[in-house]
């Protein structure tokens, strides 16, 4: 068996104890698409990477739940010649890791930003930043995208006149029983709630359409509590997280608290990007831009309430989204502007962040995403 080392060492393809990780990126002179490693789950390691495939701007990836598709974004403004974003469907090999393009279709919107699989295996949802839209896109069962059965434009504005003048919807998000979407839109201060039907993949209004975060917080990224009892929503101007409670009948959310990720005595600039529950369901984590950190937090297994409970250094600059691996003992930040992915060891007591020492070189990270070998 190859020995594992923290940035050599090819990829392995045999049943060794790892996961396939799949790196999606912004492309430029050290990047040229989305990259896959894989990481041994006893020890922390990784695999050096190797180029999965070549991609424009692959800012954010899923994982199909058969482990056979990946998806990707194309986080620009001309694919395939128009005026829109795009988004790609891989097959991936088992053996190898690496991915062939199926096709692409457009995101129906600028600057596509963020993608996800329904738990059905049947549709990809998107979110269009610089469009400030979301859409819907058919998956056939042999993983090509169809044309998008939805397409929703989001309309107003918030308070912060350079950032949020219109929509830029960041993310979306779907809840465990796969009914309803919520987008959280950096622009409106709002995270959008919809209806899902997972048999059509149509999106519509939900009642009610939305939840409030306070203004000029500017809502970025989404992630709820395995139990479904709890929401969190980070917000990158106002370096917050938001929780609510969640009624799983009516896809209502209702504020129930807000905590900075952030030092009182931090003076500088600084903005939030990722959010991620533990897989325990004991911890929340969030990503400052800035301060370069991230903020830990203890879950009130009652509420959802969250307890400070440190910031650690993420050893890099602008850490973006960060991923825990499935076994959660493993939690990998991407630094985006010093080209690092940088490994963490997870207390599962107090969910305290320990560097291991293995850190992987990949130019501009910006989203990883598992593949568990079955």
């Amino acid at each position: 068996m190859a020995t594992w080392l923290a940035a050599a060492g090819g990829l392995a393809n045999a049943d060794d104890g790892s996961t396939w990780v799949y790196i999606g990126t912004y492309t430029g002179s050290s990047s040229q698409g989305i990259y896959v490693s894989r990481l041994h789950t006893a020890t922390g390691a990784l695999k050096s990477v190797e180029l999965a495939a070549e991609a424009r701007n692959p800012s954010f990836l899923a994982i199909h739940p058969t482990k056979n598709f990946l998806y990707a974004v194309s986080e620009v403004s001309d694919a395939q010649g128009k005026p829109t974003g795009g988004v790609s469907a891989y097959a991936i090999d088992p053996a190898s890791g690496k991915l062939k393009l199926l096709n692409q279709q457009s995101s129906q919107g600028v600057g596509p930003c963020h993608i996800v699989v329904d738990k059905a295996g049947k549709n990809a949802l998107v979110a269009n930043y610089g469009g400030g839209s979301c859409a819907s896109l058919p998956i056939d069962n042999d993983g090509k995208l169809g044309e998008a059965t939805s397409a929703i434009q989001h309309k107003g504005k918030s308070v912060n006149p350079s950032r949020q003048g219109e929509p830029h919807a960041h993310s979306i998000n779907l809840d465990a029983a796969n009914r309803f979407a919520f987008v959280a839109d950096l622009g409106l201060d709002q995270v959008l709630i919809y209806k899902f039907d997972p048999a059509s993949g149509k999106l519509s209004a939900n009642d009610p359409p939305f939840a409030s975060v306070a203004p000029g917080s500017g809502p970025r990224h989404f992630a709820m509590l395995p139990s479904g009892k709890a929401a969190y929503v980070i917000s990158e101007l106002g370096n917050t997280v938001t929780v609510f409670t969640y009624d799983a009948a009516r896809g209502s959310l209702k504020e129930l608290q807000s905590i900075s990720t952030l030092p009182s005595d931090f003076a500088g600039k600084s903005y939030t990007a990722e959010v991620v529950v533990h897989p325990s369901g004991k911890f929340v984590y969030g990503s400052n831009r800035g301060h370069d950190s991230l903020a830990v937090f203890g879950v009130d297994p009652a509420t959802g309430a969250l307890t400070a409970r440190g910031i650690t250094s993420t050893g890099g600059k602008t850490p973006r989204n960060f991923a825990i691996d499935p076994s959660g003992k493993w939690l990998l930040a991407e630094n985006q502007d010093s080209g690092t992915i940088v490994v963490f060891g997870i207390n599962p007591e107090n969910g305290a962040l320990t560097q291991t020492g293995k850190t992987l070189e990949v130019g501009s990270p910006v989203c990883v995403r598992f593949r568990q070998d079955r």
